[in-house]
This record gives structure tokens, sequence and C-alpha cells, in this order.
């Protein structure tokens, strides 16, 4: 997918948007148990690398940075065979949405990223790191109250 390969070359070329902007407060996780989230060629990394603050409030992967497109594809086609749509995303994160039984939608990401502080080569360790978007992602803005009909004269 276009998206994935954006974020392979987003990872390898950029720092993390997670890094830029801070992560939203940890909730329950949308996302079946981390057991089943661990694909072939992902190592399950709990500590996020310790970047960004990430331990415990994301659900972290590693593989070397040369195969991080790969993995990414691989979770991206996981993910939609368990209802989620790969939806937009930007750079290095790919933005899920599910609709919800009860009305209305879960939202994931998944971001790509490594240790800018290192050097990026392809052996070195990147991260994929995945995290719900808290609240109803398909929810619009507020409907504006409707005007109130002058008193007749």
């Amino acid at each position: 997918m276009k998206i994935a390969v954006l974020a392979a070359a987003a990872a390898l070329l950029a720092s993390p948007a997670w890094a830029q902007e801070p992560a939203a407060p940890a909730t329950a996780p949308v996302v079946v148990s981390p057991d089943a989230l661990v694909l072939p060629g992902a190592t399950l990394a709990p500590d996020c690398g310790n970047l960004y603050g990430l331990a415990g409030r994301a659900f972290c992967v590693s593989a070397p940075l040369a195969g991080i497109g790969t993995l990414a594809d691989a979770y991206i086609a996981d993910l939609a065979t368990k209802g989620w749509i790969a939806a937009g995303g930007d750079d290095n994160r790919v933005v899920f949405v599910r609709r919800r039984d009860t009305g209305g939608c879960d939202g994931l990401q998944m971001q790509a990223f490594y240790d800018t502080a290192r050097p990026a080569g392809p052996e070195s360790t990147g991260y994929l790191g995945f995290g719900p978007i808290p609240g109803d992602v398909c929810a619009g803005p507020a409907a504006a109250p409707a005007p109130t009909p002058a008193p007749a004269q």
C-alpha cells in the first residue's frame, strides 16, 4: 500500500510525529490482545525503545529498519482482516477506523519511528507503535442550535 511505503520512507528520513506531538493519555486498547499482534518478523517491544514517552502508552514492536515498510504492510493487511480500514495518515503514520456495533467508530494509529539520536542504517532498530485514538472518530462537529424564530408582530 502507498501509505505503508510512505510510512517506511518517512521512518528512514524524518523524526517521528510522536516526537513532535505528545501522545494522548493511554486508554483501553481497542485492538485484540498484544500476543495476537506480534506478526512474523516483529519483536515485542514493550518499552517502545524508551523513546518519546510511549512505554505504557502504546503497543510497540520492533524490527530492523530495512524491514519496517514490509512489516507495516503486514500489519495493515492483518488489521484489515479485523475490520480496520486505513483511512489516512501522513509521513510515518497510518490512521485506521472501525465501525462500532453500537454506532460511531473506534480509531487506531500506527506510527513508524526510530531513535534519531543514533545512526540510521538498514540494521538499526525501527519501531511500529500502535495506540487508540480517544473518542468517536466518526462523530461530526456538534450541530449549531436551531435559530429561535422571531416573535410574530
